[in-house]
């Protein structure tokens, strides 16, 4: 892409509250994380709106020509109910539940996510950039021993806490304040924490704690035997896992961290305050970008509410995982979607049209292909017919990933191009380009293989006999058999063609 294409990106950056112009670290080159799954249980559909949201970015900035190095993390370890200091680790939860051991369950359920996650479009990673926080407890306590030394940490009975008032930044990105804090504290605060926000950076395995089984120690990082209470064994808070394992893998400042607004607080702005503790180096992330809530009806979609679905849910359905990536895409990022099965139905419609017209536009490439050069005469260039299309759809993805925008405008340029009679070569492969462009950004966009049933393929053949012996009341009604089936039936002369609703 050209330079002043790349260079007009703006993102509304969650920690400053307004659009700014993107400029990475390194020119030409990007560095972005995204907090990942928590493995206890299938993420529900709403979960993947922001991991949906932080795809859509990489592909982006890879159309705008960028090297994106992403990393997005398993959390198998560490996270505590209600994203608190206090209480059970999710995974053991789980784990106790099916009378597993948390690894077993941590493995089940990140293959699901993973199955998901390849079902949705999602770029893949290489397995080094999908760190598990489980394997990265020596970056962590490395971390942590260094907040210790200089003073923004400090140890208890318990474990060992990041001080808040030792950062006078904490807050920035959610607008929390200290004093708000403090006075908003929900639980009774423990004697030993100098301030209720303090948070855990590390857990020590006692009291409540001394069941915990997946444990390190202290001193050397290495996997723990020990059974029971065990003050040198520990394992890491949530909010240390991410912190370490950006820095090992991208370094100590970053160009883009992503999450939904959930992660807002108190998980992003603990990571600020540990990563630009210990690193001395500001900012630890130059822009964030998180991704507003799914609800269903008035309420956000969480597993605490019960409310939630799952992609096999969708799919059960009678849907496809992109009809529901393009429905989630279709909705602003910084917009609360309200979830609705009319929504995903219009979506579904929507994505098929936008693949009928590129499947089109392909075969316009081979028919231009057969024409004369005689018939390059008196056309417009490819600059004038589609560089103008290029600009806006450029334009509406540059501005905070204005989706709705860009959608809007690859529909008009569907109309526009179905009622140009004439083509020159040129225009053809500029359009089949930009088609190109938009595919790679939305990812959605690729044509499906059928899978029809022998039960279709019969009443296929039996309409196509009944329209040779013009009984068209029999045809007609085989048409509707066909349609509650799943598909579509159009007439081509005496050829049909089938289309998955």
């Amino acid at each position: 892409m050209a330079d002043k294409t790349a260079s007009s990106l703006r993102l509304y950056n969650t920690l400053t509250k307004k659009e700014e112009v993107f400029e990475p670290i390194n020119k030409g080159k990007v560095t972005m994380y995204t907090c990942g799954p928590t493995v206890y249980g299938r993420p529900h559909i709403g979960n993947y709106a922001s991991f949906l949201m932080a795809d859509l970015l990489r592909r982006w900035l890879e159309v705008l020509g960028y090297t994106v190095r992403y990393v997005k993390n398993i959390t198998d370890v560490g996270h505590l109910l209600h994203d608190s200091d206090q209480g059970d680790d999710k995974v053991q939860k789980q784990a106790e539940r099916e009378k597993l051991h948390p690894l077993e369950i941590a493995r089940r359920y990140e293959q699901e996510f993973l199955d998901d996650e390849q079902a949705l479009n999602m770029l893949p990673l290489a397995t080094e950039f999908r760190p598990r926080a489980s394997e990265y407890v020596k970056p962590m306590l490395a971390l942590v021993k260094k907040l210790l030394a200089n003073g923004h940490a400090y140890e208890t009975n318990d474990g060992i806490y990041f001080s808040v008032e030792s950062f006078p930044a904490y807050g920035a990105l959610s607008g929390n304040t200290l004093e708000n804090l403090s006075a908003g504290a929900r639980i009774e605060v423990k004697e030993e924490k100098r301030h209720p926000a303090d948070f855990a950076l590390w857990k020590k395995c006692v009291g409540g704690n001394g069941a915990h089984i997946l444990r390190w120690s202290y001193e050397t990082g290495e996997v723990s035997k020990t059974e029971g209470e065990d003050p040198s064994s520990g394992f890491p808070g949530w909010h240390i896992e991410c912190s370490a394992m950006s820095s090992s893998l991208l370094g100590e400042q970053i160009d883009i961290h992503t999450g939904g607004e959930d992660n807002i607080f108190p998980h992003h702005e603990c990571e600020i305050a540990q990563s630009e503790a210990s690193s001395g180096k500001k900012p630890f992330v130059r822009t964030w970008v998180h991704r507003r809530r799914i609800q269903m009806g008035e309420e956000k979609m969480s597993k605490s509410l019960g409310n939630v679905l799952s992609l096999p849910d969708v799919i059960h359905e009678g849907f496809s995982p992109l009809d529901l990536r393009y429905y989630f895409l279709s909705v602003h990022y910084r917009t609360n979607l309200k979830f609705t099965v009319k929504g995903l139905e219009d979506a579904r419609k929507a994505r098929r049209k936008i693949i009928e017209w590129m499947k089109e536009g392909e075969d316009k490439v081979g028919q231009v292909g057969k024409e004369s050069k005689e018939g390059e005469k008196g056309k417009e260039s490819a600059d004038n017919m589609i560089e103008p299309w290029k600009e806006k759809f450029f334009a509406a993805m540059n501005n905070d990933l204005n989706t709705p925008s860009a959608l809007g405008i690859i529909f008009d340029l569907m109309t526009w191009s179905r009622n140009q009679s004439q083509w020159s070569a040129g225009a053809v492969s500029a359009l089949k380009e930009l088609a190109e462009q938009i595919r790679h950004t939305f990812g959605c966009f690729e044509p499906e293989q059928m899978d029809v049933s022998a039960r279709v393929l019969e009443l296929l053949t039996k309409r196509k006999e009944a329209r040779k012996a013009k009984d068209y009341h029999l045809s007609d009604q085989l048409r509707e058999a066909i349609h509650k089936e799943g598909y579509e039936v159009r007439d081509s002369g005496d050829e049909q063609e089938l289309k998955k609703l």
